[in-house]
């Protein structure tokens, strides 16, 4: 899943910053309910659709539970809609058992035909794009597995082979994985079409929608939207979890979720007085941080420092050579084959600079990542156990390009071997000012190898249509999802995910490709992770992740560059956090936090 929004700039900086530091007054409280709690998005909601939903923050972080949950501080899966499960012997089947007596915040029933609806007509469509798809394609034909109800509270999964992720698979809004959906409100959406042939489902609950119409299963529901202003959610009184001591949750009655794009801005908002946390969508940066770590006595807030965040930052090649339908080449044929060449890449992985990155943008708090997998997963594997890394260095860089064919003219220029002036370009989203100062390094950094990099910050709506329909990119800079289990982001590494966006086929609803054929090195991909989901075994897991990493270090069609570390804001009335860099939002736990009388 593509993360992350849109800013005015890195200009803004150091002047507001000034003006932060001087005048404002962090004693300031707005009027509000002991039991609202004040949060900021940088981006409005795209959708209020949960199977349409393909960047984060959204609003089902709130609003939709899956069978299952990620405990956020373990990673272990947990009981959610589901009070349990169990495995046959052959690991063929898994009967969940539903929870007695939930109700949608609407309060109609949520049986197990809710279950079987949400992953037969949804999840297993292929007309309906939801991401969560790509990870439970099952076996070398992609099989999905087989749902029943056997009655209102039990539903059967049948799988045609062993599927080891499958509970990670289920653990909903907050974890981007299957959340269930409304049977009684969404079915008739999916019989009808619209003119394309379509299912009408495709077009419903957009965010032109009355919020109060959505009907959700988790701790908070939509009450208003504001465009460009504001989310309200209120508690929704129907959620089936319980407090240690029997109390109704969640404790908190309101949400305000703010939407502030610019990073500037939403520093002023939080010292303020008007935002009650900073750094829960997406970490704080490391110049805010030592800010406010001399505030944070006399404003009334405590800064929270959770270690290495799951999130990963990448740079991405385009390396299709698909046309479109009208037999137009989405690649410019001249830099496809720059990009397809593996000793091109690897040349533009030694001319960046980690080490730089994270001491100048990070001040040195982030976490330099070679690896496609998270730090905090048990499949990592890290340079010490052997990961092929890419360490500075230039003159190598130059090296593999002249052994590529490349050669440089008396100016330096880089020039392959059709005499083509190796120039393209680089884009990522403007508002955020992190990634768009390591874009300009990265930019930097391969002019001194002779390359010409056109770097563009862009709007992060237009981004991700570029990314994921018009394909209209060479290269770009995004954040991606971590976490514990390598396959929750098989819809970005196989090559028949939502998310492949290095190599991008077809998906549903979109016009036609032509062309399009996926590399030896996806195909390996694929395989892997086809076996890996087959292994019940965790050192024998390990070993097949192990392979995949050293693969995608070798052929380098992302090169990961320099991780956040898990950094959070939080005004001292908010209680109850649990907090670590491991969950991709650092409130997963919502519906535990409280306000103190202080306040």
């Amino acid at each position: 899943m593509v993360s992350f929004p849109k800013p005015l700039g890195i200009g803004l900086g150091s002047g507001l910053l000034a003006l932060m530091l001087c005048g404002c007054n962090p004693h300031r409280w707005a009027k509000e309910s002991e039991t609202t709690l004040r949060l900021l998005t940088p981006i409005d909601p795209k959708t209020f659709n949960y199977a349409n939903s393909a960047s984060v923050p959204n609003i089902f972080l709130f609003s939709h539970e899956g069978l299952t949950r990620e405990n956020g501080m373990t990673g272990e899966v947990e009981p959610a809609l589901a009070e349990k499960w169990e495995f046959s012997p052959d690991k063929k089947k898994v009967v969940f058992t539903l929870r007695p007596g939930l109700r949608w915040s609407d309060g109609h029933p949520l049986t197990a035909a809710d279950v079987v609806f949400t992953y037969n007509e949804i999840v297993f469509n292929e007309k309906v794009p939801i991401e969560s798809k790509d990870q439970i394609r099952i076996g070398a034909k992609g099989e999905f597995p087989k749902v029943r109800q056997l009655d209102d509270r039990r539903v059967e999964f049948t799988f045609p082979e062993p599927f080891s992720p499958f509970l990670h698979t289920t653990t909903g809004g907050r974890t981007g994985s299957v959340a269930i959906l409304p049977k009684h409100k969404l079915e008739r959406s999916l019989k009808e079409v619209d003119q394309k042939g379509n299912p009408k489902f495709l077009s419903t609950w957009g965010t032109d929608t009355d919020p109060k119409e959505v009907v959700v299963n988790g701790p908070y529901m939509l009450e208003s939207y504001t465009t460009g202003q504001r989310v309200i959610f209120r508690r929704n009184p129907y959620y089936w979890r319980k407090g240690k001591a029997g109390e109704t949750l969640p404790k908190i009655e309101k949400i305000i979720w703010k939407v502030i794009e610019n990073q500037d801005l939403q520093l002023l908002k939080f010292r303020s007085g008007d935002l009650d946390v900073m750094g829960d969508a997406r970490p704080l940066k490391a110049e805010y941080y030592a800010l406010l770590k001399r505030e944070e006595q006399r404003g009334n807030f405590r800064l929270m420092d959770g270690g290495p965040w799951s999130g990963v930052l990448q740079f991405v090649f385009n390396l299709s050579t698909a046309k479109n339908k009208d037999g137009k080449p989405f690649v410019d044929p001249k830099k496809s084959r720059w990009f397809n060449n593996k000793l091109f890449r690897q040349a533009v992985a030694y001319s960046i600079d980690k080490e730089r990155i994270n001491n100048n943008i990070f001040r040195g708090l982030g976490v330099v990542q070679h690896s496609p997998v998270s730090v905090q997963s048990p499949f990592y594997l890290s340079p010490q156990q052997g990961l092929k890394t890419y360490a500075h260095n230039p003159a190598k860089a130059k090296e593999l390009l002249q052994q590529a064919g490349f050669r440089y003219n008396a100016q330096g220029e880089l020039f392959d071997d059709r005499g083509n002036r190796v120039e393209f370009e680089l884009i990522t989203n403007a508002n955020n000012l992190v990634r768009v100062a390591i874009a300009a390094q990265v930019q930097q950094d391969l002019n001194k190898i002779g390359m010409k990099v056109n770097f563009q910050a862009i709007n992060f709506n237009v981004l991700v249509d570029k990314i994921n329909s018009s394909r209209d990119w060479d290269t770009h800079m995004v954040g991606f999802e971590g976490g514990v289990e390598p396959h929750l982001v098989a819809n970005l590494w196989m090559s028949s995910g939502g998310s492949h966006s290095f190599n991008l086929k077809q998906q549903p609803g979109q016009p036609p490709i032509q062309d399009y054929a996926p590399k030896p090195f996806e195909v390996e991909i694929d395989r892997l992770f086809r076996e890996g989901a087959r292994e019940f075994d965790l050192a024998k897991r390990k070993k097949i992740y192990g392979q995949f990493q050293q693969l995608v270090q070798e052929e380098l069609p992302i090169i990961h560059l320099v991780n956040d570390r898990a950094l959070m804001a939080v005004r001292n009335p908010v209680q109850g956090l649990q907090y670590n860099g491991l969950p991709f939002w650092g409130l997963w736990n919502i519906d535990e936090l409280y306000l103190t009388q202080s306040r």
